[in-house]
């Protein structure tokens, strides 16, 4: 018998019980749907921690801190080396760029000053940064530019200083004032106690501390909003800054902070890829730097969403572990049903394997109609629980429920891929071939004559 052959007959015989038939296939739908929908959950939990993961930060960068100084957030001073070995300088810094899969590395100098625009003022965490290296780090503006090499006394404010700024002399809640960034005349000092007490700087009875200088300043750009520390950061050169803070520790007679920098307390490494994370964090720490990623934090949570995939697929692969008995079980009635017409086909001269694959083509076959309607039915699913299940499982798992990525589109409780899809269809065929192996021997095996005498 050819392949067009084996196909009629086996669908020939599909439809001649077409209940039994019918019930069978939707056991192998209710176990595919089970296993995609589960797994689809766990992939959509999956993909709303990186999401969450992202909104603190890049994936792709890593913090290098000093030996032995750990990971902690950003270091509010100028610098002045660590308590490790590894001395985090330009040297260390020109080093870690030569890395494979680094894009750009950075140091960061960071400091607090104030920020004045007439009779307002507002707080201002000051970063300094190398500006060649904002592009790499994916920096985007809203309004203006980013900073260049050539600035001085300018400006790259966070999208979210412009609500700082408040009144000294208000004693009364107010709302945040509307001003222009781009536009205003502003100045900055360093001193933060600036426009709270102005005996403390403008006083001279108060002490040998000088009064606040104030440095005119300009506005570069302001950058779109990334729901991060990005937002509340104001950057600035590098360099001009590291200039300006030794200035103004001269002017307050701050010895300390005066003394010629020893080294940075903290440099960002941007990489290419999430790929580069580890294998650039190992050099780095091999050089002797401590160092911390976003992606520790990630990782933590895929291990949390992993187990709970293993959980919820051992779920469904019970409904389809009974679809398969019960195809087994299909077949095998099939066979008490057919024997006769078994033993005629042996009689005729049909051979043995052909009588085995005709089998195996039925019991595929339901595997195959069963898997397809089942991802259909899957899909359908999905759809519901992202719709209408977003709140429940966001509450209970972190997904859906509010949650939205970078482009405010709500993040989905069930998130079923193409590769999913396919892969099921694909594992509910091949358990309806090893559901059908048994029954296809039983077949080959009868006696012909037997066969041919049984009513």
């Amino acid at each position: 018998m050819n392949s067009l052959d084996l196909i009629r007959l086996a669908f020939s015989n599909f439809m001649r019980s077409k209940i039994r038939s019918f019930l069978t296939i939707l056991g192998v739908v209710i176990g595919t749907a089970s296993i995609v929908v589960m797994l689809s959950i766990g992939i959509g939990m999956n993909e709303a921690n990186r999401q969450l993961v992202s909104r603190m930060g890049s994936l792709t960068s890593i913090d290098v801190y000093p030996g032995g100084n750990g990971g902690g957030g950003m270091v509010s001073s100028v610098g002045g080396g660590s308590s490790g070995t590894a001395k985090l300088d330009d040297k260390a810094i020109q080093t870690i760029s030569s890395l494979k899969g680094v894009e750009v590395a950075t140091p960061l100098l960071q400091t607090g000053a104030k920020l004045i625009a007439g009779k307002y003022i507002s707080y201002l965490n000051l970063v300094g940064i190398r500006p060649e290296a904002l592009e790499k780090m994916n920096f985007q503006t809203s309004a203006g530019r980013l900073l260049t090499e050539a600035d001085t006394d300018v400006l790259l404010f966070g999208s979210g200083i412009v609500n700082n700024f408040y009144n000294p002399k208000s004693r009364s809640y107010q709302q945040p004032p509307k001003i222009d960034l781009m536009t205003e005349k502003l100045q900055m000092t360093f001193d933060t106690a600036y426009g709270e007490n102005q005996g403390n700087s403008e006083n001279p009875g108060q002490g040998e501390k000088q009064p606040a200088k104030l440095y005119k300043v300009k506005t570069a750009g302001i950058l779109v909003e990334s729901q991060n520390e990005r937002d509340w950061m104001v950057y600035m050169n590098l360099d001009h800054l590291n200039k300006l803070i030794r200035e103004n520790a001269k002017l307050q007679k701050s010895q300390g902070m005066a003394n010629t920098q020893q080294g940075y307390q903290r440099a960002i490494v941007q990489v290419s890829d999430m790929k580069y994370v580890e294998p650039v964090r190992d050099e780095i720490k091999k050089l002797g730097f401590s160092t911390s990623a976003l992606t520790d934090v990630l990782k933590g949570m895929q291990e949390q969403s992993k187990m709970m995939r293993t959980l919820l697929g051992s779920i469904g692969a019970i409904s389809l572990l009974v679809a398969a008995i019960g195809i087994a079980n299909t077949m095998i009635m099939s066979i008490y049903e057919r024997t006769r017409e078994i033993g005629i086909m042996k009689v005729l001269g049909c051979e043995l394997k052909d009588i085995r694959r005709l089998f195996l083509l039925e019991a595929g076959f339901i595997g195959f109609l069963g898997g397809v309607l089942g991802v259909l039915f899957s899909i359908g699913a999905s759809y519901l629980l992202n719709k209408f299940g977003g709140s429940l499982f966001g509450s209970s798992m972190g997904m859906g429920g509010g949650m939205t990525d970078p482009n405010g589109v709500p993040l989905k409780s069930s998130v079923i891929p193409t590769w999913l899809m396919g892969a099921s269809i694909v594992f509910a065929t091949l358990v309806g071939l090893i559901s059908g192996f048994y029954p296809a021997r039983r077949a080959m095996k009868l006696p012909a004559l037997e066969a041919i005498k049984t009513e």
